[in-house]
């Protein structure tokens, strides 16, 4: 068994017991491997010991990894999720290649990514971005302003609402982690409650990662990104 597969099976099982601990069904809660700055083989180990949905924030380096991937004997095709920011020239190469989108923060990108959707793709599965902390370097939405962006969204041809995403600042301990994350499904809870036609596919809340994941599936995720959980500690090239 590889170091991949271990980490993996243990990243399972705090999941399972996470939602046991919430009283959830333990297949309540998907896994996202966040496979940044990881080489197609990386992926490749992880495919083969039974992962599908995997996160990449790096536009090009996610692109050229599918294409290597493409051409390996996987068991079973492979969902690519977009979790990283999102610019304006590297939208076309998102919506041409990606299945999910978790970082749609504004109504521009929203458009853009609905008119370069290839139209031999099903539309693009999007999660609008939330900043429920308020801090002007990070992106996102802020709350108030979220239904308008989600009804946005919900309205454009190639594009499938699905959810919420964040990514809260780190926060100190398990209660604090889960008051935060409780912040972030109750925006998930208003747009669902409100949003009305197009949003038949709101089911996804997007929070937690390798850290916290026990706080946001307490809280109500249905899908936690976990990269160093799963691929080990990341070596970032030197600038």
């Amino acid at each position: 068994m590889t170091m991949i597969h271990s980490n993996l099976q243990g990243v399972r099982a705090r999941i399972t017991q996470a939602c046991l601990a919430a009283g959830r069904a333990p297949d309540a809660v998907a896994l996202l491997a966040v496979s940044k700055t990881f080489d197609a083989e990386a992926v490749r180990e992880a495919a083969l010991a039974g992962q599908r949905l995997f996160g990449e924030n790096y536009i090009q380096e996610a692109v050229d990894k599918m294409t290597r991937l493409a051409a390996m004997d996987l068991p079973q095709p492979l969902q690519w999720h977009c979790i990283g920011p999102v610019q304006s020239n590297k939208s076309r190469l998102v919506a041409g290649h990606f299945d999910w989108v978790h970082t749609v923060d504004r109504p521009k990108l929203a458009e853009r990514l609905s008119d370069q959707r290839p139209a031999h793709l099903p539309p693009l599965q999007v999660c609008i971005q939330v900043n429920v902390d308020g801090g002007s370097t990070k992106s996102g939405v802020a709350p108030e302003h979220a239904l308008q962006l989600a009804r946005a969204v919900a309205q454009l041809p190639r594009l499938c609402l699905r959810g919420v995403m964040s990514i809260p600042d780190a926060a100190p301990d398990a209660a604090a982690q889960l008051a935060v994350h409780l912040r972030v499904r109750q925006v998930f809870d208003a747009l669902r409650a409100q949003g009305g036609a197009g949003f038949e596919s709101f089911d996804t809340l997007s929070l937690g990662m390798t850290g916290d994941l026990e706080a946001a599936i307490a809280a109500g995720s249905t899908l936690v990104r976990v990269g160093s959980g799963i691929f080990g500690a990341r070596h970032y090239a030197a600038c």
